[in-house]
C-alpha cells in the first residue's frame, strides 16, 4: 500500500468622548406581551417554554404578540429559571461545505421549538476546539452539537455526563453521548465497486491524517480509508492513498502529485467533495479531460457537485438530513431521554458526468 503525505479584529465605530456610536434599542417586556395578547404573564412565559397543556389559540395569540412587538426573551433570566433555549453548535470550519449544510439541516429542525442555535468554528487544534466548547458552556447552552471534533474521548465523555451532547462525523459509541455518522466504509466500498466495475485498477484515495484519535473513535476520513483499503484488496488492487487536506488546494496538490508519476491513476477517488474539486482544477492544467482522460469522483455530495457544469460522481450523505437528525435526538434529550442513540446514515452513490471507463481514454487517442 502506498501512502504519501502530500483574525483580524474588527474596530469597533465609536463617537463623542470614545463611546460607541451605535444606538441602544429598547427590547420589549414580557409584560408587555402579555398586555397586548391580553393574557397573564404565567401564561406568556407557558408560550415561551412550550410548556404542555397551553392551547393552540392561546399559543397563537402569544405568538401574534411577541411577532409584532419583536420581543425575544433575555438568555441571562431564562438561565437563571433552568433554561437558556440555546444550542451551541461546534463546526470544525466555516468553510467546510458539508458542515455548512449540517448546521442547515439543525437550524431547520430547531426552527419550530423554542430553541435558537449559537454556531461557533472550534478549528482543527483539539485546544482550540476544547476552548469553544468551553465558551458554549460558559453562554449556558442547554446541550451541543460537536461535529467531527479531534478532542479527547475521555474529556468528550466527561462533558457529556453533565450536558446533553451529540457528536456527529466522529465513530465510535458513547455511554453519555448521541452520535450521527455515516456509513463511511459502505461509501467508500460504494465508489470502489462503481470504478471497479467502470474497469479501473489504478485507483488514488486522497484522505487525511489520521491524528490522535485512536480506533474505534475516528473521524469520518479515517473510517472512508479503511473502506477504500479493505475494497481494493477484495478486489485484488493495490491500494494508493495520499494523505492531504480536505479543500481545493489538499485536492489539487495531491492529483499534481499522482500526475506526475511514471504511471499515474487512472481515476481519482477524493474523500470529500471539495477536494475532489482540487483534482478536477489538476487535471485541467495537465490538460486531461474528464472523463475522457481520468475520472474524477468525491463524497459528501455537497450542492456544487451537482451542478450541470460539474456533475461530479460522488456518494451522498445527506448532510441536511444528518442535521436535522442531530437536532431532534438533542431535542429528544432535552425532553428526557437518558438511553444513547447512535444513527447511522445509509450513503447512496450518485454516478454522474466525471466518472467513465478507462478505456474512454483509449479510444479517444485512437479517434485523435
Amino acid at each position: 500500500m502506498r501512502v504519501s503525505n502530500g483574525g483580524q479584529t474588527r474596530p469597533r465605530r465609536v463617537g463623542r468622548a470614545g463611546t460607541s456610536s451605535t444606538p441602544k434599542v429598547r427590547r420589549a417586556t414580557i409584560q408587555e406581551v402579555a398586555r397586548e395578547a391580553q393574557v397573564s404573564v404565567s401564561t406568556v412565559s407557558n408560550v415561551i417554554r412550550d410548556a404542555p397543556g397551553v392551547r393552540p389559540q392561546m399559543k397563537a395569540k402569544v405568538s401574534a404578540a411577541i411577532e409584532k412587538l419583536g420581543y425575544r426573551p433575555q438568555a441571562a433570566a431564562r438561565a437563571m429559571r433552568g433554561r437558556s433555549y440555546t444550542i451551541g453548535v461546534m463546526l470544525t470550519e466555516l468553510s467546510s461545505p458539508f458542515q455548512t449544510e449540517l448546521a442547515e439541516g439543525i437550524a431547520e429542525e430547531l426552527d419550530p421549538s423554542p430553541y435558537q442555535e449559537i454556531i461557533v468554528a472550534g478549528g482543527i487544534p483539539p485546544e482550540r476546539q476544547q476552548r469553544s466548547i468551553e465558551a458554549l458552556i460558559d453562554r449556558q447552552v442547554d446541550a451541543l452539537v460537536v461535529i467531527a471534533p479531534t478532542v479527547a474521548t475521555s474529556w468528550l465523555e466527561k462533558l457529556a455526563s453533565g450536558l446533553p451532547t451529540l457528536v456527529v462525523a466522529r465513530h465510535g459509541g458513547s455511554a453519555h453521548y448521541d452520535t450521527v455518522v455515516d456509513d463511511d466504509q459502505g461509501g467508500a466500498r460504494l465508489m470502489v465497486d462503481h470504478l471497479v466495475g467502470l474497469g479501473h485498477r489504478r485507483i488514488l484515495h486522497t484522505s487525511q491524517p489520521t491524528g490522535r484519535l485512536k480506533r474505534p473513535f475516528v473521524l469520518s476520513h479515517t473510517a472512508r480509508c479503511d473502506g477504500y483499503v479493505n475494497a481494493m484488496k477484495r478486489h485484488g488492487l493495490e491500494p494508493d492513498v495520499i494523505e492531504t487536506t480536505y479543500s481545493e488546494e489538499g485536492g489539487y496538490r495531491a492529483a499534481l502529485e499522482a500526475f506526475a508519476r511514471s504511471e499515474p491513476p487512472t481515476a481519482v477517488f477524493a474523500g470529500a467533495d471539495i477536494a475532489a474539486f482540487g483534482a478536477l482544477r489538476a487535471a485541467e492544467e495537465h490538460g486531461l479531460r474528464v472523463p475522457q482522460d481520468i475520472t474524477v469522483t468525491g463524497y459528501d455530495n455537497i450542492y456544487t457537485s451537482t451542478i450541470g457544469r460539474v456533475s461530479l460522481t460522488t456518494v451522498d450523505q445527506s448532510g441536511h438530513l444528518a442535521g436535522q437528525t442531530s437536532a431532534r435526538l438533542l431535542l429528544e434529550r432535552l425532553n428526557g431521554r437518558t438511553q444513547p442513540v447512535h444513527y447511522v446514515v445509509s450513503p447512496r452513490l450518485m454516478p454522474r458526468g466525471t466518472s467513465a471507463s478507462p478505456a474512454a481514454r483509449k479510444s479517444s487517442r485512437r479517434s485523435a
